[in-house]
């Protein structure tokens, strides 16, 4: 079977599973209502899993390494302790916590300057060394986490049960202005990144290759990153961390398609996450009763995944 073939598959399943998403339950009475509320969640999935399959798959061309996922830069730790902090010293009643368009923007506005401006800084020093760059935002992640659980160990109680629906993803309550600002920001990194994806299959060959075949390795690799932090620092303050995704749904694409091309891994891994994203949320909904939330099953599948991975690459 080509690839060709498995993409189409793959798209037929992913229209049919949030075809099933959006019609199942619905009647003449309710079918306003429903569709008023699932289709901005189908749209939530949508740039959801465009950014993280893309910033993923970035990431992973970046570092030559396919269990490493942008989260290792501390950016889901980042939003933890930015929500936590917000919290703990302002309270629920804070502008930053009743107005979630205004928390959207700060918090994308954070995550994306912090990053700029440690990691550049880091990059200057260490001549754009990727690995350290990595071991840093490892060090730092941890710290941010570690933080923010001492300040979620002694807030209100009543405070921490407003924190605890921050904690995990969730497409049950998603503002349209919030939504609107995500489309826009993703969308424009979309169209910027297109014109890189044939340039990714060459950084592809690694640093040397690259530099031999002409590429500006660390000037495109710097604007590489900005473009994943972009992406991760929007998905992540849509929805919520989803730590797990990018990593299950890139290698499900590398293991299917088995191509080299990143146009054809990337569309593969788009459609790997609206499948495993709608199917999730279905499941959560109409089995689960929402006692489950989606990020924790993501989490399990991802982890799984993660530690088989480790155990046949050794």
């Amino acid at each position: 079977m080509s690839n060709k073939q498995r993409l189409i598959i793959l798209t037929v399943l992913a229209v049919a599973v949030a075809g099933l998403y959006l019609t199942i339950g619905l009647n003449a009475r309710n079918w306003d209502y429903a569709l008023s509320r699932r289709l901005p969640r189908i749209l939530a999935i949508i740039i959801t899993g465009a950014a993280i399959s893309l910033s993923t798959a970035i990431f992973q061309t970046i570092t030559h390494n396919r269990i490493l996922t942008p989260s290792v830069m501390g950016l889901d730790s980042l939003y933890m302790l930015w929500q936590t902090v917000i919290i703990f010293f302002s309270g629920s009643s804070s502008l930053l916590v009743r107005n979630v368009n205004l928390n959207f923007i700060v918090t994308v506005l954070l995550m994306v300057g912090f990053t700029l401006l440690v990691f550049k800084t880091i990059m200057r020093r260490e001549a754009g060394n990727v690995f350290f760059l990595l071991l840093v935002g490892l060090i730092i992640g941890t710290l941010f986490q570690s933080l923010s659980s001492f300040m979620q160990m002694i807030i209100d109680p009543n405070e921490f049960t407003i924190l605890q629906g921050r904690m995990f993803a969730s497409f049950n309550s998603i503002n349209l202005n919030i939504l609107t600002i995500a489309v826009i920001s993703c969308g424009v990194v979309f169209l910027l990144s297109w014109r890189y994806f044939s340039v990714l299959d060459v950084l592809a060959l690694g640093r040397d290759q690259a530099v031999n075949l002409g590429v500006a390795y660390d000037q495109l690799v710097w604007r590489l990153l900005v473009m994943v932090v972009i992406l991760v620092s929007t998905a992540t303050a849509l929805v919520g961390p989803l730590t797990f995704l990018g990593l299950l749904v890139v290698n499900l694409a590398w293991q299917l398609l088995a191509a080299y091309r990143h146009r054809t891994i990337i569309l593969g891994a788009f459609l790997l996450s609206i499948i495993t994203l709608v199917g999730g949320q279905l499941f959560v909904e109409h089995i689960l009763n929402f006692a489950v939330p989606i990020s924790t099953l993501i989490n399990l599948c991802g982890g799984i995944y993660f530690i088989r991975l480790l155990v046949k690459e050794k």
